[in-house]
């Protein structure tokens, strides 16, 4: 005879937990390289738009902390919920690795390793993009439609950034992306997510 063994709400904070820990291993793996960074300083030339890249990234992973409270919501979990929730944290955690590698020594400077990534890191930012609008619906119609159209316009513009920065090697279409993504994230969090509802 079945029996329920713990109500949503019950589930919810069990499953936060692993949840953090693949996002504080992507947090630890940023604040690693930038430490890294600070450390030996001249080891390999920096690279402002990698730079900028880290700290969307890092941005990234604690507004996915702070936005997938929503998650709460869920009245029933399945293990197919649990298990997508686990491979978006796992996407974000693969872009903080594609960031700062194990080791350099094939690379001359974080320009020449980030270009030479570049098609590894952008599919894998389109892929959240796309996970995102996928984690919004798992959270209800309500909470979807609380991003109006400005959502469904935003997910393929970025989508299609993703996929020229991956054929574009040009470095002014990748300060201008990078600098626009900023923007646009910032802006966002703080009109739609400055408050957890």
């Amino acid at each position: 005879m079945a029996t329920e063994i713990a109500s949503a709400h019950d589930i919810f904070p069990h499953i936060r937990i692993v949840m953090g820990m693949v996002i504080g291993l992507g947090v630890a793996r940023l604040l690693s390289g930038v430490a890294r960074i600070v450390q030996h300083p001249g080891q390999y030339r920096l690279y402002p738009v990698h730079l900028a890249w880290v700290a969307s990234v890092l941005l990234m992973l604690v507004h996915f902390w702070w936005w997938e409270f929503g998650l709460y919501a869920i009245e029933t979990w399945t293990f197919g919920k649990y298990l997508f929730i686990i491979f978006y944290a796992i996407t974000l955690f693969l872009l903080c690795a594609l960031l700062f590698p194990d080791s350099m020594l094939d690379y001359t400077s974080y320009e020449d390793f980030f270009y030479s990534r570049r098609g590894w890191f952008f599919g894998l930012l389109a892929a959240t993009y796309l996970l995102d609008v996928i984690d919004t619906l798992l959270k209800g119609p309500e909470h979807f439609a609380r991003f109006g159209s400005e959502y469904l316009f935003r997910t393929p513009i970025f989508v299609a950034l993703c996929i020229a920065a991956i054929l574009v090697r040009d470095r002014r279409f990748h300060i201008a992306f990078v600098a626009a993504a900023l923007i646009y994230q910032i802006s966002f969090i703080l009109r739609l997510f400055d408050t957890i509802v």
